[in-house]
């Protein structure tokens, strides 16, 4: 029983088979003659559309090097971090900047784009510019590559070339690189520690001290008043003693009260010159002052370095390729518009000879005949 119906199936599913090939073959020479005429045809249609002239350039955009201060901005620690030393690729950037809106809207102004696409609104030219436009970046060579199709190859190859000012004129304005970072970061802080340092200055010596006096560490005054007063002591210990065993009048003892003399003087005048520094906070004063005023040393060494650095990059975008004027169309492919039409020519006739032999077959049926027979008399009432 089981290999009975196995062997009905294949026999149906044969027969099934070779029916569908049957009007295939009847028709072949039909189907062939179609396509090839379709072929034809879309070929000799391809000259009517307008043709479209692809106009290409490539950049090479500057990269994030490591320069001649990275070795000073670790001395910086977190300070670093603040300079803007990013780690994106520079090239995914200069990609995004080419089609910006600020860059579009440029090329609509200077080619008259609304005109030649026959735009109403600049949004409206903008997406029109957009699909013209391709930008793509080489994954092995990082390298930066600008296409731009468009009816006249002229024009094209003009709107490629202009990308490229275009974006030299807006990365002039921006600080892209790590080196343009750097330098506007270290311009800005030491404008801002320049200010600082002067409003310490004039804190410091508000408090008492005089413009001298700022060139002289407070420990190190500290220290000599604390010499002079202990030998200023020890001088007095050691007058008291030759006074125990001699005279006032003795030699020994008009020397030491001499050298007890200038030392008392020596020690009223530096407490008469710090005697103004009433400030109890003079001392936190000055440390802010001696920390504006190295700030601004090594600010100032690292704008200069930056500056140094951002010399040596000279032009930012440099062009490997200048787009030239496109030779020949790049659409429409006239090849593929002939076996597209060819293609789909073929596949309709298909479809058509499949549904016009099932409806052969259905009609032959008992059922399918009455069932038209009843459709036909309901259509006629």
């Amino acid at each position: 029983m089981i290999e009975t119906q196995h062997d009905g199936t294949a026999a149906t599913e044969g027969r099934t088979l070779v029916e569908l090939c049957i009007p295939l073959i009847q028709h072949w020479r039909w189907l062939v003659v179609a396509t090839v005429l379709a072929a034809v045809l879309g070929y000799g249609g391809s000259f009517l559309i307008e043709p479209i002239y692809t106009a290409q350039t490539t950049l090479m955009p500057p990269e994030r090097a490591q320069t001649g201060s990275s070795a000073a901005l670790q001395s910086l620690g977190a300070l670093a971090g603040l300079a803007g030393v990013g780690t994106k690729s520079t090239t995914e950037q200069f990609a995004s900047m080419v089609q910006s809106t600020t860059v579009e809207d440029r090329l609509i102004e200077l080619f008259k784009l609304r005109q030649v696409y026959n735009k109403d609104y600049t949004v409206d030219a903008r997406r029109e510019l957009e699909k013209r436009v391709r930008v793509s970046v080489g994954k092995k060579d990082g390298l930066l590559t600008v296409e731009v199709d468009d009816s006249q190859p002229q024009r094209a190859a003009a709107l490629a070339n202009q990308h490229v000012e275009e974006l030299r004129r807006l990365t002039s304005a921006l600080a892209v690189t790590e080196a343009q970072q750097r330098r506007m970061f270290f311009e800005t802080q030491l404008k801002d520690t320049q200010k600082k340092l002067t409003q310490a200055q004039v804190v410091l010596q508000a408090s008492g001290f005089s413009q001298g006096a700022l060139k002289t560490e407070p420990k190190a005054a500290a220290d000599t008043y604390a010499k002079l007063r202990a030998e200023t002591t020890a001088a007095q210990v050691k007058l008291q003693t030759l006074r125990s065993s001699l005279t006032d009048q003795a030699a020994e003892v008009r020397q030491q009260q001499s050298q007890l003399g200038a030392l008392q003087a020596q020690l009223g005048n530096l407490e008469r010159s710090g005697s103004n520094a009433s400030d109890p906070d003079y001392i936190g004063k000055y440390r802010e002052f001696r920390y504006q005023e190295t700030l601004l040393d090594v600010m100032a060494r690292q704008y200069e370095l930056a500056r140094v650095d951002e010399s040596r990059e000279g032009a930012l975008i440099q062009v490997v390729d200048v787009a030239t004027v496109p030779e020949k169309p790049s659409k429409p492919r006239r090849l593929f518009v002939a076996a597209g039409c060819g293609v789909a020519t073929l596949a309709f006739l298909l479809l058509a000879l499949y549904v016009r032999d099932n409806w052969r077959r259905s009609m032959k049926a008992p059922a399918s005949a009455a069932a038209l027979a009843r459709l036909r008399a309901a259509a006629a009432r």
